[in-house]
Order: C-alpha cells, then structure tokens, then sequence
C-alpha cells in the first residue's frame, strides 16, 4: 500500500513523493504504532525518510507538466532516495543528453541531513538557465567500490544547473549539470544500504580479513541484483582501496558471475556460483578458500541462510562444494580453542583473572605478575592465554611473562623489554596491545625518545614501527591490534583533542628481515569532540568511549569505516575509563568506571558490577 504526500507549506519540495510500507500488521511504517488510515484533513508535507526504517520505500514521482525549477530541483533530490530500477524517474527531471551520462552508482555524498536547495540564481547569458546551490553538513563519502569513509563533518556545497526546453507538453524544465553520483541524508542512506563484510586474505596468510562496504538493502536500482547477488560480485570486484595493499583474493584476476546466470539455492539449501573462463583452471586448495570467502561474506545476511556453496565453472560443472561451517578455520585467533578469559588489575595491582559469571573475586593469574613484586598499572594477555605483558603502574617499565597453567610455582621476576625515559607518568608507555600473529605493541610517549615499538613474538628487542606520513607532533596514548594482524587503531593527541585513527599495518621485506610499518592514518569517529578508550568488538567493529560537542560521555559502537548506526550507542555509564570487548562478539562488554569498579554488559541486559576495585579491564589481545 502506498499514500502520496505533496508538498503545500513553506519550504516544502514541490513535487510528491509515495512512500510505500511493507509490514505484516500495519500500512504505514512511519508511525511509531499501528494504526487506521485517516480519512479527512490536512496533507502535510514531509521530507523523504526521517528516520532509518528499512521496510519504509520510497517510490519515485515523476515531474509534473509545468513544474518550477524549484519542484524540479526537490523531486530529483527525492527520486534519488527511491529503489526505482535504474533510476528512470530520477532521469525524468534531467535533459536527455544528462539522463544518458549520469551515472548514480559513481559514489554518494552522505550528508547529516537531507540536501537542501538554496536561492536560485542566473545559471546564463539567458533567461532559460537558472542555478541552484546545493548545500549541507557532509558526513561521509561512498566511492564506486561501496566503501563507506567517515569524514570530518563539512560544509556540502554544489550546484545543479536547470535549463528550460522544448518538451512533450511544451516548454519545461531540466537538469543539465548535477553533481556525479548521489547526494542522500543519512536517514535515507540508512533506509536504502546496509552493511556487509566482504572477506580477503591477509598477505601471504590464511587468516581472512573483513572489508565492509555497503549494499542496497533490497534490489539495486543500477544493476537490478539482490543484497545476495550484490555481495557475491562486490567481492569479486576485490578489497577496497584502502585495505588493498595488505590483503589478497584467491580470486583469479578477472573472475565474475557467469553473465545471465543467476545464484540459485538447490533443494539440499546449497547456493550455486557461476564463474565466467577465469576460474576454471583453479586447484582445489585454491576453490576451497574462493569458497570461505564466498560463505564468511554472506555470513552478515541474515535473509539468506546457506548451507554450503557450489562454485562452477563457466560450463556448469563442478570446481568445489565446502559446508558453512569450514570457512571458520580461516578466522584469526590461536591454534587451539581457547577460554577468552576477562582480565583485570586487581585491588592490589596484580593481573587477575574474573570469573566467568561476573560473581566473586578476582583469582590471580600464575606466575609473576600474579604477584605483588611490581605493582601493574596496564596489561595486555596473548590471543592464546599463555602470555601477558604489563606496564607497571608508574608506566616506566613493560614487563612479560607466562601465566599459563603449567607456570612453575616459583615464578621468579618477570624480564622487563623496555624503560621509558619519560619524565612523567603521562610521557611513558602506554598500554601494550597483542596483535594475531603473537608479536606484542607498545607506545613509548616519551616526546624526545619514544615512538610505536614492536616486540616479535612478544620478546627480544624492540622494533621501531614508523608511522607514514608521520603524525608529527600527536602523541600517541593508546595501540590496539585488530586480531588478523592487518589493521591498528590508534587514539591519537594533538592540540589537547585525542582522536580516533585507523591504520594498515603494513609487513615488507623478508621473513628475516621484516620491515613492519603504519600507513593511511584515517579517522574512524571524526563526529567525536574527544576519545578517552577504544577496543576490537569483532572482525571490522570497535566500541568506543568519547564525547560528541557539547554532548555528554557515551560509549557506542563504530565500524572501522567510521559508519554507526541509530541504535549504536549502548546504555549509559557515567565516568568510563577503560572499555574491553570480546573478538567473540556474543561476550560481554567489560569496563571500568571511575564511579563504580569493573562492570559488565552482557548480551540484552544492563551493566552490572563485578568488583569495586579494580582497572585496566581486557579480554586477550
């Protein structure tokens, strides 16, 4: 069902706008409950999507015989926001030479809200053009590859050129010059695209990475494939190009879909893979991990549940079948299942252990930094819980030891890896992070002698790690590893303001002789006044602690590529020093809260308090 709404007040857009429900038990999903059509009174005018509602659509409407430029300018920018195929009423309100060109799928313009069209002005010499500004607060920027890229929000502005022709009802008006893609608010980028992770290798490894990038949440208008089809192809089309450079495809060069030849699901829940020539020379080995990435991709499509996949050859015959299921030895982590403890700095500052249903004490780990020889300030446990380092509580030294269960009970001193010269507690060391392939991080935050540093395998000396290009003056106060090794997120401070920073980690030279670098610093919460603590909550997902302008502290969750959506932001928490989440995603949350000790959130439930003393909360990693 579907209801026309047109414009009639003060700053309303001229042209209508049919806005079409799908919902089991009630038409219109706008309203936030159930409830009967009205009958009588007055229209009113509403802008497209005002809130994310992804069962709301949006149908297009084309111009009406002697609209205005000003309705011809609102009607395009809300034909952009609706699933029509290939956009053919959006092309309406374009010339004919512009409708051919135009091409939607070369990128969007995300801004905060939707674009809003300023005072006309000549567009020429004549009468018959006339401009149109474009302006908004831009948000974020999708390039042709759907990769999403947060930005500082700015200043949008653009225009869009209208000329009067000859047309079928006589003289009308049209769009000739336009900005190149499209131009959405983010309420109606949120209704039409949702969120997948595509999977690649890390470089000259079988650990997968997560790539995400978004999709039309139901058929593209472009290409008239569903968010089944869309995923498949846009991991074929390989990573973005930000994570390129350290991932690989199993992939041949060249590989597609089988042209006219739809995914299809047999009777045993098996999805089907026609590829084009380039695949069909691939070795087993090779198809398995073309398929892992295929089942790990389509794991975020919650619609499409799939059993196994059959990849094809361009003739319809076999190359591979692997079970969902298999893809999941290709996830990182240790070599064998491990517990996932939670971790914490004790009252008496010793690394200890929680309980595993958040009740009682906190059990000292084995060995010596179980023990009160240093007192620990910040901790870091291994990915396989054999391992830990700390920093103690003055930040001057990092100490490492094992703290497995065969720890001797006479554990002696843990061997310090590095002192900080720093002059005081805020110039020393940070705290030390675990990356997937078991080399340990620290920031050294001493202005004169510090610097990123690595420790392979977690011992030895100290590698310098360059930042490129360098941060120059920022200080770096806080170093988490994503668990594939591959991506570091950093906190950033700089002119009293500690912002959010992703990076590539970049592995070059040999196996003896590695070359390890930070590369493509980019923001991940540039909508953040400030970020106080930041941790890995899954494969492209971090939970962050910070504060918008003006706004109170909260703790939300933010894809690396900086999107977030409405519901992000988790229940409040007043005073959170430290944040840890899990790379299992189905763990609690655990923080520290300067009020009220270490606590808890798990899944559908509210904080809860573990212990009142207590700091530095992790998981491994």
């Amino acid at each position: 069902m579907g209801t026309e709404l047109r414009g009639g007040g003060p700053g309303a857009r001229g042209s209508a706008l049919r806005i079409a429900g799908v919902s089991a038990g009630c038409g219109v999903l706008l309203l936030a409950g159930c409830a009967g059509m009205p009958t009588s009174g007055e229209i009113r005018s509403v802008k497209a999507s005002p809130r994310a509602d992804s069962q709301v659509r949006v149908e297009a409407v084309p111009p009406r015989k002697g609209a205005t430029p000003h309705q011809v300018v609102e009607g395009f920018l809300e034909a952009m926001t609706s699933d029509d195929a290939n956009f053919a009423t959006a092309r309406e309100y374009l010339t004919e030479g512009m409708a051919k060109t135009w091409r939607p799928e070369a990128g969007t313009a995300v801004l905060a809200e939707a674009p809003v069209p300023g005072q006309a002005r000549e567009g020429g010499p004549t009468a018959q053009e006339i401009d149109y500004p474009l302006h908004g607060r831009q948000i974020a920027r999708v390039d042709e590859q759907l990769a999403y890229e947060a930005t500082t929000p700015t200043e949008y502005q653009r225009t869009i050129h209208l000329t009067r022709q000859k047309g079928a009802d006589g003289q009308e008006w049209r769009i000739d010059r336009l900005p190149p893609g499209l131009v959405l608010g983010a309420s109606d980028f949120q209704r039409n695209y949702r969120p997948v992770n595509k999977y690649y290798f890390a470089a000259g490894r079988n650990t997968v990475v997560a790539d995400p990038v978004f999709i039309r949440q139901r058929m593209d208008p472009v290409t008239q494939t569903d968010p089944l089809t869309q995923s498949v192809k846009a991991l074929l089309d390989g990573p973005s190009a930000w994570l390129d450079p350290v991932v690989e495809s199993a992939f041949p060069k060249g590989t597609r879909l089988k042209k006219d030849a739809p995914l299809t699901f047999d009777d045993r829940n098996t999805l089907e893979v026609p590829f084009n020539e380039k695949a069909n020379g691939v070795s087993r080995a090779q198809c398995d991990r073309m398929a892992a990435q295929i089942l790990l991709t389509l794991k975020d499509l919650s619609s499409s549940r799939v059993d196994q996949v059959e990849l094809q050859r361009a003739n319809g015959a076999m190359l591979c079948v692997l079970s969902s299921g298999t893809e999941e030895a290709y996830r990182p982590g240790p070599s064998r299942p491990v517990p996932g403890h939670q971790y914490v700095v004790d009252g008496r500052n010793r690394l200890a252990v929680l309980p595993k249903d958040g009740q009682g004490t906190p059990e000292p780990v084995r060995g010596p930094l179980g023990e009160e020889r240093v007192p620990l300030g910040r901790i870091a446990v291994a990915r396989d819980e054999d391992t830990a380092a700390a920093v103690s509580k003055d930040g001057r030294e990092l100490l490492v030891a094992p703290i497995g269960a065969e720890t001797a009970e006479e554990p002696g001193h843990a061997p310090v890896l590095v002192r900080s010269r720093g002059a005081a507690p805020a110039n020393r060391l940070s705290a030390p992070s675990w990356d997937g392939l078991g080399d340990l991080w620290v920031a050294d935050r001493d202005p004169v002698h510090g610097g990123l540093l690595r420790f392979a395998g977690g011992e030895g000396k100290p590698q310098p790690v360059r930042i490129v290009p360098d941060p120059g003056e920022a200080r770096i106060e806080s170093v988490r590893l994503s668990a594939d090794g591959t991506r570091i997120a950093l906190l950033l401070t700089r002119d009293g303001r500690t912002t959010l920073q992703i990076g590539r980690v970049e592995r070059l030279g040999s196996a003896d002789d590695p070359v390890v670098r930070i590369t493509a610093l980019r923001p991940a919460a540039p909508q953040m006044e400030t970020v106080t603590a930041v941790s890995w909550a899954g494969p492209s997902r971090l939970v962050v602690v910070g504060e918008e302008a003006g706004e109170v502290q909260q703790v939300r969750y933010i894809q690396t590529d900086g999107s977030s959506s409405a519901d992000s932001v988790l229940p409040g928490l007043n005073s959170v020093l430290a944040v840890a989440a899990s790379d299992d995603e189905r763990m609690p949350l655990v923080a520290h809260s300067e009020g009220e000790g270490i606590v808890r959130l798990p899944s559908g439930a509210n904080w809860q308090k573990v212990v009142t003393e207590g700091s530095s909360p992790v998981y491994p990693g």
